[in-house]
Formats: C-alpha cells, sequence, structure tokens
C-alpha cells in the first residue's frame, strides 16, 4: 500500500535530506507535500485534495511550536512522526504516548522501523495519543493510561488494570484485569523500562509483573509467583536476588 506523506521542516537542508531518505529507504511512500511553519502548515492541510497519512514533523517550527499546527487542524486522521533532536523528557513522552519519533541526525534504519508502525487512518487515534503525550509532558505523575499499538490497531488501557506482560518474540501479550489478553507490536524489553517507575517488575526474561497483582510467592530452589488471575510466574535464578530486595523494601514500607 502506497502511503501519502507530508513533511513540516523550517530548515530546508533538513526537509530536503528527509526527502531523499524517504526515497532511497521508503519505496511504498510518497511525499505529496511539505511546509516550513506553523502558518504555511495549516495552509498545506487546508487544501481540499491533500489525502495524508502520515505527516513527518519536526517540533520547534520557526513561527512557534507544531503543537499549535495540530491544534488548528484537528480531528487529526493521519499518523505522526516527530523529527526531533535528542530530549530524554521528551523521548519518554513519545513512548508513553505511542507516537512515532526520529532522532537528528537521522539513522535510516530507525526511519523505516518509524514508517513500518504507521497505523491506518482509522486505527491511527493520533488525537488521542497526541493528547497523552502532552499531559505527560505536563506532569508525568498523572499519567495514567498506556497507549497500546495492538495488532488490531491503536489502543488506551489503564495502567492499574494491567496485570503483566508475557513476552513472544518481537511481540508482547497484555494480560488485563478482567482476563482480556492484548497482543502488542512491542518487545516486552519496551514495556519493562516505560513502567519500571510504576511497580511493574521483570522477574524472568519472558515476564514482567505488576507487583499489586502478585498473590503468593512460593520459595524452592526455583521460586515462583501465583497472580491474582491465577497465572504461576517463574521467578529465574538469575533476578531472584534483585527481586527479593523489592520484596523487602515492599515489606518495609508497609
Amino acid at each position: 500500500m502506497l502511503l501519502n506523506a507530508v513533511i513540516i521542516e523550517d530548515e530546508r537542508k533538513g526537509l530536503v535530506n528527509l526527502k531523499n531518505m524517504l526515497q532511497l529507504h521508503c519505496p511504498d511512500l510518497e511525499v505529496v507535500g511539505e511546509a516550513d511553519g506553523v502558518a504555511t502548515g495549516v495552509a498545506l492541510f487546508a487544501q481540499p485534495d491533500l489525502h495524508v497519512d502520515v505527516a513527518f514533523m519536526d517540533i520547534n517550527l520557526s513561527d512557534g511550536k507544531v503543537f499549535r499546527l495540530l491544534d488548528e487542524i484537528r480531528p487529526i486522521d493521519f499518523d505522526v512522526i516527530f523529527v526531533t533532536a535528542y530530549d530524554q523528557f521528551a523521548m519518554k513522552a513519545f513512548d508513553y504516548s505511542g507516537i512515532g519519533y526520529i532522532l537528528k541526525p537521522i539513522d535510516p534504519d530507525r526511519l523505516v522501523e518509524a514508517v513500518g508502525r504507521v497505523k491506518p487512518r482509522q486505527q491511527a487515534r493520533t488525537d488521542e495519543r497526541i493528547a497523552a503525550m502532552r499531559q505527560y509532558q505536563g506532569n508525568p505523575n498523572t499519567f495514567k493510561k498506556l497507549p497500546i499499538g495492538a495488532v488490531d490497531g491503536m489502543r488506551f488501557e489503564e495502567i492499574s488494570n494491567i496485570v503483566r506482560f508475557e513476552a513472544d518474540d518481537n511481540y508482547t501479550h497484555i494480560h488485563l484485569r478482567d482476563g482480556q489478553r492484548i497482543t502488542a507490536s512491542r518487545t516486552i524489553k519496551h514495556y519493562e523500562d516505560l513502567l519500571a517507575h510504576c511497580n511493574f517488575y521483570r522477574v524472568h526474561k519472558g515476564h514482567v509483573i505488576n507487583m499489586n497483582y502478585m498473590k503468593r510467592f512460593i520459595k524452592g530452589e526455583g521460586g515462583y509467583l501465583i497472580m491474582e488471575d491465577g497465572k504461576r510466574i517463574d521467578v529465574s535464578r538469575r533476578r531472584r536476588p534483585a527481586f527479593l530486595t523489592r520484596l523487602r523494601a515492599l515489606q518495609e514500607l508497609n
């Protein structure tokens, strides 16, 4: 399927470089429009015959932040990939919200990967993902929902309802409190890093658990957990000492 793309970038050299890289590495994508700022971007999207599947956007434009442009053209029915300089806090916000991003200078492999994650228009839910990103940027401690790029589209789930993550090669099965299972197109390492501060812990190479849903820890040569959903989760020998330290810390808090 051919994807129609637009580029919003105020540095001419950067715009030309991105166009060339897309032409070279992403043959199933065609650039159908470009703009160099908020005002010209609004004019571009106002064109009645413009059909966009994905927009590559620099965050800082000469006449303001690109979010001003996004606010002007809502509702947004296309996917967005931000092209930006490294910023650790911004990267965390992108990861939380499921928004695609590419760091400058652009790595071709990362570009191909980001384009490969573009969601069909009816599944992108870009408005919600950008709202989640901006909420996290405003106050990360209030972030309660996790956007999940599932195989059947984008979903938003309450973090507190996630019982555990189960690895399946480059996919992850997410088990919810009500018994539902969502298959996400991300590795378990992604969720381990993302939710470490939310009381999630990787007890095995194949399992990240929400420690709020532990029911019992059975000691023994290997040791394993019984979760509230009845699942037995092995605790790997290598991870067991650190896990027991974490359990002791929880006991002290209580």
